[in-house]
């Protein structure tokens, strides 16, 4: 198969029921520039290296945060429990353009001053490249500082949890 070939519909289709199945782990990602604070729940993100420690985070295109993390050099990364339920909704149902997200959650200003949000177990990393992947870009950040919550409840919160949220922007 060379760089060309297009796939046919019925692999798309495959593909697409395949990854349906997947149960990612979810995150809300925030990121602050200037007096601008931003935050969104992401599906798409894994660790990118054991040592040094770096992770991937893809942040959408179409996403009001994406033009926020643009223009930063720090991300804090929460991955979210089961029992945070509530913050997938308000990062990933809501949009930073209507409402300000951080006025109906408790958080902190963390490293770089940027948002880190109560309750949560959390990393933060500086960029240190920015992929262009299609519809989202990539970031790979690498870790900076980190902190497990207080009291962290068990589960993740993965992408069968919140597939029926009803997303802030389209993908």
């Amino acid at each position: 198969m060379n760089a060309d070939t297009v796939p046919d519909q019925s692999s798309i289709e495959a593909f697409e029921a395949i990854v349906a199945r997947f149960d990612s782990q979810m995150y809300v990602v925030t990121a602050r520039h200037g007096d601008e604070r931003a935050g969104c729940l992401v599906g798409f993100a894994t660790q990118g290296s054991i040592e040094p420690k770096r992770f991937v985070v893809c942040i959408s295109k179409t996403n009001a945060t994406a033009q926020v993390v643009a223009a930063t050099g720090v991300l804090v990364v929460h991955p979210l429990r089961r029992s945070q339920l509530h913050l997938a909704k308000l990062f990933g149902e809501e949009t930073g353009e209507e409402v300000d997200k951080f006025a109906r959650c408790g958080w902190r200003p963390g490293p770089d001053a940027t948002p880190v949000l109560d309750g949560c177990d959390w990393f933060a990393g500086r960029i240190i490249e920015r992929l262009d992947l299609g519809d989202h870009v990539g970031h790979l950040i690498e870790i900076v500082s980190a902190s497990e919550a207080s009291q962290p409840s068990p589960g993740g919160l993965g992408f069968q949890d919140v597939q029926d949220l009803d997303a802030g922007h389209e993908a």
